[in-house]
């Protein structure tokens, strides 16, 4: 019976190891909180900062911004951040615009975005404003709408006939 159990352990770690991944890839900035992790395996890769787009038409702007509030790294932010766009980038002035471009764009983790707006962590000083307390408010859902999925594209068309 013993042998039958170390048998099965090996073969049981021969498959994790099999499994696991050779090494990971790191974002900019981001370590992860793994507490027994030496990140002995991490490789950093460079991103070059954020610039923004000073000489971009607001048209053009806000076209971008819908597209990238829908194109996340994760589907809660592309469902969130799609239906904030949705709501209010039509209405935002040039100083909202450059707020919530430098918001979703600058932030190399896009899971800091969502804690941020979830209030699951304080806001970094350099992303309050006023387009990160929209965000919040928008958050809470306080009409408790169904928000499953991002919305379609087609209140674009109506909104250009």
């Amino acid at each position: 019976m013993l042998s039958s159990i170390v048998a099965k352990r090996l073969v049981t770690g021969m498959c994790q190891a099999v499994w696991r991944p050779a090494f990971t890839v790191s974002s900019r900035g981001y370590k992860g909180e793994a507490p027994d992790d030496n990140k002995a395996d991490l490789i950093e890769i460079s991103l070059p900062p954020w610039v923004e787009k000073t000489d971009e038409p607001v048209d053009i702007k806000r076209r971008r911004l819908l597209y990238e509030s829908r194109k996340r790294g994760m589907l809660e932010n592309c469902i969130l951040l799609s239906l904030f766009a949705k709501r209010y980038l039509n209405t935002m002035t040039d100083s909202q615009l450059q707020q919530y471009d430098r918001l979703i764009n600058e932030p190399s983790n896009d899971w800091d975005i969502y804690y941020w707006a979830t209030e699951a962590q304080p806001t970094p000083e350099v992303y309050q404003g006023e387009v990160m307390e929209m965000l919040k408010e928008f958050t809470k859902n306080k009409n408790h709408e169904q928000r499953l999925d991002a919305p379609s594209l087609e209140y674009l068309e109506k909104e250009t006939q």
